[in-house]
């Protein structure tokens, strides 16, 4: 389970990359205007990203301070914000090797953005970061092809296929 969701650290770190190399075709106000996501532009939405990961590492590692509200814009400035993605999805794979394997199988608890206390497996809570980013790209490779710009392969088995 641990090498797993190390790879899927990997992997995250990876497709956001691939993605990023097609939002970098489009311009910034392409990025900043309102393209019906829910987060409104890709920007906040490549945002939204970041302060996901980030808040769930923080409950994984009991450091609840590090949480932010889910409505904060962490990087306004697109070239800092994708580097803060990608550096994100490695210091979290880092991270989750100095784990040890029992770990991967414990329960934690931790208080919701809503002040009430959750429960969550911590495998669980690893693979909520992963099918967000997913969830999360597939939205964003569909605004891309909308507006012109090449809609990446990021399935896993690409990243499996690299050179």
């Amino acid at each position: 389970m641990k090498d797993f969701f190390i790879e899927q650290a990997d992997y995250q770190r990876w497709a956001c990359a691939e993605l990023f190399l097609s939002l970098d075709d489009l311009s910034e106000e392409q990025r900043q205007t309102d393209q019906g996501l829910f987060f409104k532009s890709i920007h906040k939405t490549v945002d939204h990203i970041l302060v996901v990961t980030r808040n769930w590492r923080a409950r994984l590692a009991l450091e609840f301070d590090r949480v932010t509200g889910y409505d904060v814009l962490l990087v306004a400035d697109w070239g800092p914000l994708k580097q803060a993605v990608l550096d994100e999805f490695s210091q979290l794979g880092e991270w989750l090797a100095e784990q040890s394997p029992d770990w991967y199988v414990s329960k934690l608890a931790y208080p919701g953005s809503d002040g009430k206390m959750r429960k969550v497996a911590v495998c669980d809570g690893l693979i909520h970061i992963m099918t967000h980013a997913v969830h999360h790209r597939g939205q964003l490779s569909a605004v891309c092809t909308r507006l012109g710009a090449p809609s990446p392969e990021m399935d896993f088995v690409f990243y499996r296929w690299r050179s």
